[in-house]
């Protein structure tokens, strides 16, 4: 089980519901990956009258919790005023709190996300909060009052995996008793699976999944390597070494020489 402020979750795999072939791949998907919170573009849904009434109806028919998100949020303005609106929407505390700096990298803005993060704790939302891998960020969103962060591994969609693999040991060495999810970048299952064995509580992906060939194989495969991932944390990895090891003790063992 995860904990995400005060609920418990089984699956450690957050998924995303845009870019999908169709609406029923969407829904496939998301059941193979037997994920139980999902991500939702709150303009998306508040921009796509009927059709966006429809998409809510099949998330809906899912059974999943939703995690609505400040996607597309410039500033901390328009960031806290999207996350009242999804909690009036959606019916939920939970926030994916998104400032962007940069609309080509999509690179959080970390200053308007911690001030955006303040004012939603304070306002009662369970703030999920997207930002770099920065220790000092993460650190001042905890103090915020997060008890999530969402550390990136890699920008948005670009399926590049973990970039900087000692920033993230490093966050979850430092913030042991806080939830972190590993948000962005993720393009292969062992991508997820490396994030897991880091011990990392879980991941969140979209794109790996909705543009893969057959996203719902996709999301299956995905599901599998981050119950591998954490089984294997759990289980202890040995320590990597500069030099060989045997596996086959010599120690005792009797050896014969050739006759002359």
């Amino acid at each position: 089980m995860v904990a995400f402020y005060n609920e418990q979750f089984s699956s450690r795999l957050l998924i995303g519901t845009a870019l999908y072939p169709s609406p029923a791949v969407m829904q496939q998907a998301i059941r193979a990956s037997a994920a139980e919170l999902v991500t939702v573009s709150v303009r998306r849904e508040t921009a796509g009258g009927k059709t966006g009434d429809a998409f809510w109806s099949l998330i809906r028919e899912l059974g999943v919790a939703v995690l609505p998100n400040t996607a597309g949020c410039h500033s901390v303005r328009e960031a806290v005023t999207t996350a009242k609106l999804a909690r009036e929407l959606f019916g939920t505390s939970r926030i994916k709190l998104e400032v962007i700096a940069d609309q080509e990298t999509l690179q959080p803005d970390v200053i308007g996300l911690v001030e955006a993060a303040q004012i939603l704790i304070k306002d009662g939302f369970d703030v999920y909060p997207y930002c770099t891998e920065d220790l000092g960020v993460a650190q001042r969103l905890v103090d915020a009052g997060c008890r999530v962060i969402m550390p990136w591994a890699a920008p948005i969609g670009s399926a590049r995996g973990i970039v900087n693999r000692d920033a993230l040991k490093l966050l979850r060495q430092r913030l042991p008793d806080i939830t972190l999810v590993v948000d962005a970048g993720i393009g292969a299952p062992s991508h997820a699976a490396e994030a897991l064995e880091l011990g990392y509580d879980a991941v969140l992906l979209n794109t790996a999944v909705a543009k893969a060939d057959d996203p719902v194989a996709m999301a299956n495969a995905f599901r599998l390597a981050v119950d591998a991932g954490r089984a294997a944390f759990e289980a202890g990895l040995m320590t990597p070494r500069d030099f060989a090891s045997p596996s086959t003790p010599v120690i005792g063992t009797p050896f014969w020489h050739a006759a002359s």
